[in-house]
């Protein structure tokens, strides 16, 4: 077996591989340099440094696994790794003590003002009146997003005897209450928090979480730390909130464009920067090294890899019937988890009809897949589904039934939350995914790849004239319309295919129509 080494990493990690592989350390390849070797070889560890394209992949014809030692994806075409059946592995838990002290340091740093008061003394002035800090004991953190590094935060912080409370709607309030910490909305936790530490990947539903809006809901007393994701926060908002004094400090590793050196943010003395100091230990990066090692050798072993971050193959056999279900799978969990309310307490997959007569393990990767890919930066498979969902505290039921009344097959998904119960159910139907049901109503959708309106709302004449005169508007087409009622004159449900998304003040003028319930902009 052979594995080539294209970026730094620990040597620790390296004698691992060496202990039961030949390996060949080369840095610095030119992704054409790296085209004309990778065919010798049967696995490639990377860091964030070398581009594994899609022309790479497609040279590799001995390649089984391609292993990035960090977290981030954004190198490797790993839909191009998946074609070719090479399993595509990381190491998100190596760095995850190493953010969360990092973390603890900035906050600390922050309370303290230590960098401005060793900036001040070492420039020959001894002045202590104004540094006066304050203490992390009583007061209130705020996490927002409780995966990994954010659970560790919080295990840190009570030694600190701080009161811990977090914003992650994707992990059971039973997980929360074992660490220690209230699960509450955002919006409750920023009004109540005298420190915000942020632990969310960057996604389309996580990007500018914080903004301008935001900011005005919380404590002039607030300081803010982010060891995360860089377009988390409104980097101009949070310093003219800062200039303003609705905002005491923040504290960043990391920002919207990297690498930085010259930022709005460098030009307040209340923010603490560092460049990306987060995964910079020297155990972690042992850590990573080793990790990436140890997977990578049990892939060549033929063995499951504990953080694949691709879809195993499906046997040939059964391919053609379950991957039409898995996309409506991955379809019914995005669903789901935007129209969700609330804290998840448990998740019940059903499948009915012949689908139940299959191993249907790869449709609920898929289907946990399409649930948590807006707030997880781990795709979700066969391998780590399970893994992923227990991290989270989220209970899976599945239920089989060999019998369905109106379909061949039906998947359906149900969460229960804090704030209530939804349900979705789809199939397939011609070979495409129709979403077939939501909560009581049924319906017949085609996801086509854009936005939906979905409004809840009372059944009465010139509703649904006043929606249109709001989109027209603003020149939003509706594609499609789907009505579905319960009964004449009682609760009903709208669904307007839109070509554009609708924007946020349409959407608040829609809600506050007479007798509509909700109204929530979906992208499928």
């Amino acid at each position: 077996m052979r594995v080539l080494i294209a970026d730094p990493v620990a040597k620790e990690g390296i004698e691992v591989l060496q202990a039961q592989a030949e390996v060949d350390v080369k840095l610095g390849l030119k992704p054409e340099e790296l085209r004309s070797i990778i065919g010798d070889y049967e696995a490639l560890i990377v860091r964030s440094e070398t581009q594994v394209i899609a022309d790479v992949i497609e040279a590799a014809s001995r390649l089984q696994v391609i292993a990035r030692a960090g977290v981030g994806l954004d190198n490797i075409d790993v839909d191009a790794a998946t074609r070719q059946g090479i399993v595509v592995v990381n190491a998100p838990a190596g760095n995850t003590v190493s953010a969360a002290e990092h973390t603890l340091a900035l906050m600390l740093a922050l309370a303290r003002h230590v960098p401005q008061a060793n900036a001040r003394l070492k420039s020959g002035v001894w002045q202590r009146g104004d540094f006066i800090g304050t203490e992390l004991r009583n007061k209130t953190l705020g996490i927002i997003g409780l995966g990994n590094v954010g659970s560790e935060v919080a295990r840190r912080a009570q030694a600190f005897e701080m009161h811990l409370i977090a914003y992650d709607p994707f992990v059971s309030p039973d997980y929360g209450s074992n660490l220690g910490v209230e699960s509450v909305s955002l919006e409750q936790l920023l009004k109540e928090s005298d420190f915000i530490t942020l632990h969310l990947p960057l996604t389309s539903a996580t990007e500018g979480l914080i903004g301008a809006k935001e900011l005005n809901k919380v404590k002039p007393t607030v300081r803010i730390i982010n060891c995360a994701r860089g377009g988390l926060i409104d980097e101009e908002a949070l310093f003219k909130a800062i200039e303003k004094g609705k905002v005491a400090g923040a504290a960043l590793d990391v920002f919207a464009s990297e690498p930085v050196s010259d930022s709005v943010l460098f030009k307040s003395d209340k923010i603490v920067v560092t460049p990306h100091l987060g995964a910079s230990t020297a155990e972690a990066q042992v850590g990573v090294a080793q990790d990436v090692a140890e997977q990578v050798l049990a892939v060549l072993k033929g063995q499951p890899a504990r953080y694949a971050v691709n879809a195993p193959q499906i046997p040939a056999e059964t391919l053609s019937v379950l991957a039409p279900f898995m996309q409506v799978a991955s379809t019914l969990g995005s669903l789901t988890s935007q129209l969700m309310e609330g804290q998840v307490n448990s998740t019940q997959i059903k499948y009915s009809g012949e689908i139940a007569n299959y191993d249907t393990s790869a449709i609920k990767a898929a289907m946990l897949g399409g649930f948590l890919e807006r707030i997880s930066e781990e795709r979700v498979n066969l391998i780590n589904a399970n893994l992923i969902a227990a991290q989270r505290g989220i209970k899976i039921i599945e239920q089989k039934e060999t019998v369905c009344e109106n379909y061949a097959s039906l998947l359906t998904l149900e969460v229960v939350t804090n704030a209530g119960i939804i349900a979705v159910a789809g199939t397939v139907l011609r070979g495409e995914t129709h979403i077939v049901r939501v909560n009581n109503f049924w319906l017949d959708i085609i996801p086509t790849g854009g936005y939906f309106l979905f409004s809840d709302h009372r059944d009465r004449p010139g509703l649904i004239g006043a929606v249109g005169n709001i989109t027209g508007k603003v020149d939003i087409n509706i594609s499609s319309m789907q009505l579905a009622r319960l009964q004449p004159r009682g609760q009903a449900l709208m669904i307007l295919a839109l070509d554009e998304p609708l924007p946020e003040q349409q959407r608040q003028e829609i809600l506050a129509i007479s007798d509509v319930y909700t109204a929530k902009l979906v992208k499928l």
